[in-house]
């Protein structure tokens, strides 16, 4: 692949990547979904428009854009463990406002859960929440031929596979365009986000079973299409219910896909300042 567009770091014997831009007193930490292939390149429609008043972190996990790919076990307090390292290697230090976008929604509870002090606030980026993956099936067999077609060099001849909604809706220059088209190849179904995969309803019943932190949270809800497996009422009564349980809890219902930040970047950033300054 290319040379990191972050820097690397080393945690547990691995490097790590993590990028950050921005400065000022609030560190906002972006947290990919499951399988996003390049997080920091995914993200930057959103945190480009925040950079000039907040630094900015995008922490790529195991597995995920220039990260090394590792086969380890990714229960959830190893996957939280990796990123506090990573972050502090990087030379940031708590409290973090969370930014995660769908499966990381599980770690970035978990940390507030766990680490109270270390998480001012949580935005939630259309995030997952524990009772999500009580109904949702999770097809193991086919993320791993997905894993073996990239590996073998498959998926290079599928027209337009490579074209994520970052690309297609955001605000990509045509170089990072390429770039993310690059690092796609190499970040499909890792072994990482397959071991990650094959552990996230475990993880949602911890974190479930933990309770819900009361902290400042606001959540962007998308209207449940690109590829959730919900309908809209469904995907939305979810989050709605539990950000009901969080005396500090705001939501924001938006009509586009599942990767709300690259299509309403402007709207999201917007909300997230008023939101951070009310605090």
């Amino acid at each position: 692949m290319r040379l990191p567009l972050g820097q690397l770091v080393e945690v547990d014997g691995h490097n790590m990547s993590v990028y950050m831009e921005g400065a000022g007193d609030t560190t906002l930490v972006f947290l990919s979904g499951g399988g996003t292939c390049s997080p920091i390149l995914d993200f930057r429609s959103l945190y480009s428009l925040l950079s000039n008043q907040y630094q900015i972190a995008v922490v790529e996990k195991f597995g995920y854009g220039f990260s090394d790919a590792v086969d380890k076990d990714r229960d959830i307090a190893s996957i939280l463990a990796d990123t506090r390292t990573a972050l502090a290697a990087a030379g940031l230090n708590p409290p973090y406002v969370l930014c995660p976008h769908s499966m990381s929604g599980l770690e970035a509870l978990y940390w507030a859960q766990k680490y109270p002090d270390e998480v001012s606030a949580i935005i939630g980026l259309d995030m997952a929440v524990p009772e999500y993956y009580d109904r949702m099936s999770i097809n193991i067999p086919l993320i791993r031929i997905a894993g073996w077609a990239a590996n073998i060099g498959v998926t290079r001849f599928i027209p337009g596979i490579s074209n994520s909604d970052a690309i297609k809706y955001g605000t990509l220059s045509e170089e990072e365009k390429e770039i993310y088209r690059a690092i796609f190849y190499h970040r499909t179904a890792t072994v990482t986000m397959i071991n990650e995969v094959e552990r996230v309803k475990e993880n949602a019943e911890k974190v479930n079973g933990m309770g819900v932190p009361q902290l400042p949270m606001l959540l962007f809800i998308s209207d449940g299409s690109g590829g959730t497996g919900f309908d809209q009422e469904a995907w939305r009564k979810i989050p709605i219910e539990y950000i009901s349980q969080v005396d500090e809890g705001e939501y924001v219902e938006l009509n586009c896909p599942h990767y709300v930040h690259d299509y309403e970047y402007k709207t999201i950033s917007e909300r997230i300042r008023a939101f951070l300054l009310e605090r």
